[in-house]
């Protein structure tokens, strides 16, 4: 039967897929640790308040890129270059979503703006993020190998959204409500496409690795764009809505260590 956990577990039993399964993770991870905290440094005067929960952000962030090293290095696994057509985080930029690396290698502080643009983009990535954690933490969270992981990143995915919702109603209420929403709904319409062309081309390097018919990757296609269609009608609206979380205050303090992988 072709289901969710059957081709996440064909994944994990190659050690050729697996490694470029963590390998994807983690450069992805990684990215959103060093934007996060590049953001923190350039936070504009009127909100230093803030810094201190996107630095721990991204430092959620680079745990989970390190997460995901360590558990290709207790295979006895190296990192792989990650293809360019499954690179989540750099596709995104190209769209033009989210705060540009040119803008944030540079030292000149952000706007408000610019911090609303961050938050809204956060909010969506985050979410599908949550989803994706909350489906492997389903099937896996007794795995022996991945289960810790699993469990410590789920539950740090689920802070981040929590956070975004809280800081961008706070914006809204400020009167950044309209700037929000529309920036909330261009996110959400790029990410949607931008996670069906990513989905496609991860399945078709994992096809390539574990040699899958031709029958089974148009059906794993399929689901795909199928998957894309809802989300293309209704399915963004989750994205987009904004409700006060019942983990409010979740990025205060400093991030949680990872000893037993980093």
């Amino acid at each position: 039967m072709l289901s969710a956990k059957n081709l996440f577990q064909e994944i994990l039993d190659n050690d050729e897929s697996y490694r470029l399964f963590c390998s994807i993770a983690a450069s992805g991870e990684s990215q959103g640790g060093w934007e996060n905290a590049r953001i923190a440094a350039l936070v504009p005067a009127g909100e230093r308040e803030l810094a201190p929960k996107i630095a721990r952000h991204g430092a959620d962030e680079d745990k989970h890129g390190r997460i995901f090293n360590a558990l290709m290095k207790k295979r006895g696994l190296e990192p792989v270059d990650v293809p360019a057509d499954t690179d989540y985080t750099m596709l995104l930029e190209r769209h033009g979503i989210g705060l540009a690396h040119e803008r944030l290698k540079g030292d000149q502080p952000l706007t408000v703006q610019d911090v609303v643009t961050y938050l809204a983009h956060s909010r969506v990535t985050e979410q599908r993020a949550s989803e994706q954690m909350d489906l492997l933490r389903k099937h896996f969270a007794d795995h022996p190998d991945l289960g810790r992981a699993v469990k410590m990143i789920s539950n740090d995915e689920d802070n981040h959204l929590a956070y975004c919702h809280e800081e961008l109603l706070r914006f809204a209420h400020a009167g950044h409500g309209r700037a929000i929403q529309r920036t909330l709904r261009t996110c959400a319409h790029a990410e949607i496409r931008v996670y069906r062309e990513v989905s496609l081309a991860v399945m078709a390097h994992m096809g390539h690795i574990l040699g899958w018919s031709r029958a089974k990757a148009a059906v794993l296609a399929a689901g795909i764009h199928a998957v894309y269609g809802y989300e293309r009608a209704v399915g963004w609206r989750r994205m987009v809505s904004l409700e006060m979380p019942e983990r409010r205050g979740a990025l205060n303090g400093p991030a949680t260590t990872a000893p037993e992988f980093a």
